[in-house]
């Protein structure tokens, strides 16, 4: 039982990051706004990239939410797979 919700935590977690990597990639480029893919990948991204943005000092054009948004899901992954362990 640790061992597969330790999986199932790495895994949405592992996906939640792929997510935000292609909305990164997908701001290098001129995508439709409208495509279905694109507005899943802003809802799920948006509710955390945006508070982050909100922290962060102005950096000119750069938008340093995505890479303090991984690290942190990192650290909380790490956490919880901790805390996981420690009950079990």
């Amino acid at each position: 039982m640790q061992s597969t919700l330790i999986q199932v935590i790495q895994l949405v977690f592992y996906l939640w990051q792929l997510m935000l990597l292609a909305r990164i990639l997908l701001s290098w480029v001129q995508v439709d706004p409208y495509n279905p893919i694109v507005q899943f990948l802003f809802s799920v991204t948006e509710p955390i990239l945006r508070p982050l943005r909100e922290l962060l000092p102005q950096t000119g054009m750069f938008d340093f939410s995505p890479l303090v948004a991984i690290i942190l899901a990192q650290v909380v992954q790490i956490v919880l797979v901790q805390v996981i362990r420690s009950l079990f």
